[in-house]
């Protein structure tokens, strides 16, 4: 009687566990948008990029947060003090704390800078101004009223807009 008793618990025990293991799995696959104070405490005042140093444009910056602690955070820098040529492919900062794709080519750990080209492609550039990425970007014919920069929630990961144009952001 006593071992049947302790079969029964030590099940119960067991499927209780199995039970609730995909909320864990869930919290740390989730993606959250941030806003508000939340936003201004994980996005840069200013940002490095090929030896100048330019203050964040706070009302064009994004961030999403991937589970619990790893994030993703964007914003478009004050570029008055670059030359044109820089000013033409650096629009701002794109920084990960873990590795991620984007259209599905991976991106490491890492501070970068990045742009939207005419040519409807995303530049993700190192600090030095080298060419890490680009990216074919996807025009959202459907969105009523694009922003500068925007990241929202999509089935396949997030999406960061800059206007009406995107790329997929997915977590590694």
């Amino acid at each position: 009687m006593i071992n049947l008793k302790r079969v029964l618990l030590g099940s119960s025990l067991l499927l209780t566990v199995i039970c609730c293991l995909p909320v864990f799995v869930m919290g740390q696959n989730s993606v959250t948008i941030l806003t508000g104070a939340e936003l201004n405490r994980v996005v840069p005042p200013g940002f490095y990029f090929q030896g100048l140093s330019a203050p964040t444009q706070m009302r064009n910056s994004v961030a999403a947060r991937l589970g619990t602690k790893r994030f993703v955070i964007a914003g478009m820098v004050d570029t008055a003090g670059y030359a044109a040529d820089v000013r033409a492919k650096y629009e701002g900062f794109f920084i990960t704390d873990s590795p991620i794709a984007i259209n599905g080519s991976d991106l490491g750990t890492g501070a970068y800078g990045f742009g939207f080209s005419n040519d409807r492609k995303m530049q993700i550039l190192d600090l030095a101004g080298n060419q890490i990425l680009s990216i074919s970007t996807t025009k959202d014919d459907a969105l009523q009223r694009p922003r500068p920069l925007m990241m929202t929630n999509a089935a396949e990961g997030i999406r960061f807009y800059s206007g009406k144009d995107y790329v997929t952001v997915t977590a590694k």
